[in-house]
């Protein structure tokens, strides 16, 4: 049992998937090696190594073989398998034959009440084995969106992988199991560094001195995470060194890691007249081209200082920074050029270009898009804050989507509304609609800010709103996990703006207006079930129980926001000693008013027979009136928990009055008791789903 180590040196590996294909090459190995050969637990430390250059993996106790197993083969019923005198009929030599045996192997045979066994040993997988399957198998599972076709050095044989293979380690141990995959046989001889290795072939001593021995002599450190450590430390070092932060920012720190085998971060400064410019055009043009860390003041304010993570580390580093500073000049020039050339006209004047632009062939240009988002805009706006709201709400929701057509936004569709809100300040408007210009787009995905204000909030929905409806009307739903238009998102964003901003108008008002923005009004119930779906679904990632939720969102409540408080008055009501009798009690009322023939009709207390719908009746007149009081003054957990003093009088109802009578008249008033009794106990939530 020795450690195992894998190693493919290719060409450099796509930036944006490296880490993901180190983890899902490393486990896929190792998971097979176990389950299938049974070379390893399973359970041993697992080292995964991914760098520009290589994949690789370390698996700690692997066998050199894997264990004998005696394998138990059903061959058939005795009756089948066996004459009378105990022989093998001709079923069975057949049986054997196909199994490579003959006749002589039934001595060995087993035998039931009912069937023929042969016990057969099984030789455990050699590790040269197991790992030649492992390995073609991992490959075939990489994550890989798009593969190269390449030659090998025979000119004859074509392959394909993510990128060209040029070396595989596999050492068990310090010993070399020979396997072969993309045209390559094992051996235990890489490459470092392509510039700063101590030589220009290592050769790993055994599976345990591999990392130590590609940081020492080869220049690289070929752990992921290990790297990305040092990355972050250094950029922290760097920062610190001049009073300032680094932008925080995991995906780019990620893309770096997979840019670099051993890591120099070293600082540039550019022109503080860029600064005149948007932070965010600034700091977005040195990520996404150039995969600098821009530097940030303790205000969260952009600097004129800049990290970069340099793959070489030369004795004299001012080159490769004034190479950098250069290269990043004409950067920012554009960005400048492109900030400036907006600013020339205004956004209102763009308005009118949006008609040139389609949103959707069946949904007409974005300038029709833009006057749909306008109307349900303005009635949100009056719903929410009156005329004052609603006429903010249409100025921000007719600038909304200006900035779609200047040209910083084209460069970098990333500041969609971030550039309207800066064009708007400099037209003059006011900071409320120039965020609201911004904010409309929010939330983006999960766990992102809300609109900033309530003319936000009104074009936010109002945005939403209409790409929901409007895509459903044409048949454009997601399926499955394909959502091109990504409305589950904004059915999210609806959900968690209505939560949690307080939000006392109705869900299907809300719809109401937006189906008004449209010629047809066909497709409101369907928007309404696919955004309660999305709010069940968020609910139970906050960690409401199915049943919890099941209780409230059957009663379909329109006013979201007020869903929180009535889950939490569910929570507490269960825990009442007296809450599962009333929850059957509850599901018992609601099948036998289902069953009922009759319609229903007014309660009447005259025809009240028995003492214990006497009782019931005037527990029912007690405790109500209390129970609507607290639901009224929206107190929740107060309505629920007198419902407790209900008990009682509900099991001897139950225990002593048939409902189902001959008599027709006192048949249908107890019915049209028990129908208060469940109107009046299923205000907060449906009190049956909560049964056992």
């Amino acid at each position: 049992m020795k450690n195992l180590l894998i190693e493919l040196l290719v060409e450099e590996l796509p930036p944006k998937s490296l880490r993901k294909l180190g983890e899902a090459f490393g486990k896929a190995l190792a998971d097979r090696l176990a389950a299938v050969h049974a070379l390893c637990s399973g359970e041993e430390k697992l080292r995964v190594f991914a760098s520009p250059r290589r994949l690789g993996v370390l698996i700690g106790n692997v066998l050199e073989k894997a264990e004998d197993k005696t394998e138990e083969i059903r061959l058939m019923p005795i009756k089948v398998g066996l004459d009378m005198d105990g022989n093998a009929t001709p079923a069975l030599l057949k049986k054997l034959a196909s199994l490579g045996l003959t006749e002589e192997v039934m001595p060995t045979l087993r035998l039931d009440e009912n069937s023929i066994y042969l016990d057969r040993k099984r030789e455990g997988a050699t590790l040269s084995e197991g790992l030649q399957e492992s390995l073609e198998y991992a490959l075939e599972q990489l994550p890989i969106a798009k593969v190269m076709t390449y030659q090998l050095d025979d000119g004859w044989e074509n392959v394909k992988f993510v990128r060209p293979g040029h070396g595989l380690i596999a050492l068990h141990g310090s010993d070399i199991v020979p396997v072969s995959v993309l045209g390559l046989n094992s051996g235990r001889t890489t490459e470092g560094h392509r510039f700063e290795s101590k030589r220009k072939s290592i050769e790993i001593r055994d599976a345990e001195s591999y990392e130590n021995q590609m940081e020492q002599e080869g220049a690289v450190i070929p752990c992921f995470s290990k790297r990305r450590s040092e990355i972050e430390r250094q950029l922290i070092e760097a920062a610190n060194k001049e009073g300032l932060k680094p932008i925080d920012d995991p995906a780019l720190l990620d893309e770096v890691t997979a840019l670099v085998e051993r890591p120099n971060v070293l600082a540039g400064r550019f022109d503080k007249a860029f600064l005149e410019v948007p932070q965010e055009c600034l700091i977005l043009t040195m990520k996404a081209n150039q995969k600098y860390f821009p530097l940030l003041d303790r205000n969260g304010k952009l600097t004129d200082q800049f990290l970069i993570v340099s793959n070489i580390s030369p004795e004299d580093p001012s080159l490769v920074v004034s190479g950098n500073e250069r290269v990043v000049r004409p950067r920012l020039s554009d960005a400048k050029f492109f900030f400036d050339q907006d600013r020339k006209k205004s956004l209102a004047s763009r308005v009118e270009s949006l008609r040139k632009v389609v949103y959707h062939n069946k949904l007409g240009s974005l300038g029709e898009r833009i006057e749909r988002i306008w109307t349900i805009a303005q009635a949100i706006g009056l719903a929410l804050g009156g005329e004052a709201l609603s006429s903010k709400a249409a100025e921000a929701a007719m600038l909304s989507k200006a900035d779609l057509v200047t040209d910083m936004v084209g460069e970098f569709p990333e500041l969609q509304g971030i550039m309207g809100r800066y064009y708007a300040l400099h037209d003059g408007h006011s900071p409320e609609i120039a965020f609201a210009i911004e904010d409309h787009y929010r939330p983006r995905f999960s766990g992102d800010d809300l609109p900033r204000n309530e003319t936000g909030t009104a074009v936010a929905l109002a945005d939403k709103l209409e790409a929901l409806y409007g895509l459903f009307s044409i048949g454009q739903t997601p399926t499955g996990d394909k959502d091109p238009y990504a409305l589950r998102r904004q059915a999210l964003g609806i959900v968690r703006i209505l939560m949690e901003n307080g939000i006392t108008v109705g869900l299907d008002e809300l719809l109401a207006m937006a189906s008004n923005a449209f010629p047809d009004g066909k497709v409101v119930a369907e928007v309404a079930n696919f955004i309660r779906e999305r709010l069940s679904g968020l609910l139970k990632d906050q960690g409401y129980s199915p049943q919890e939720i099941d209780s409230v969102l059957a009663l379909e409540p329109q006013v979201l926001s007020e869903i929180p408080e009535r889950l939490q008055a569910v929570r507490e009501f269960m825990k009442l000693p007296e809450a599962q009798s009333l929850a059957a009690a509850n599901k018992r009322v609601s099948n036998i008013l289902k069953k009922a023939e009759e319609s229903p009709r007014a309660f009447d207390p005259e025809l009240l027979r028995e003492q214990a719908e006497k009782e019931l009746h005037a527990k029912i007149e007690s405790v109500m009136p209390v129970a609507d009081k607290r639901y009224a003054e929206g107190d929740y957990i107060a309505s629920l928990m007198v419902l407790a003093e209900l008990k009682e009088a509900v099991d001897s109802f139950f225990d002593k009055v048939m409902v189902n009578v001959e008599d027709g008249a006192l048949r249908i008033n107890r019915l049209a008791l028990l129908g208060r009794l469940r109107e009046g106990m299923n205000k907060v939530a449906d009190i049956s789903r909560l049964a056992a």
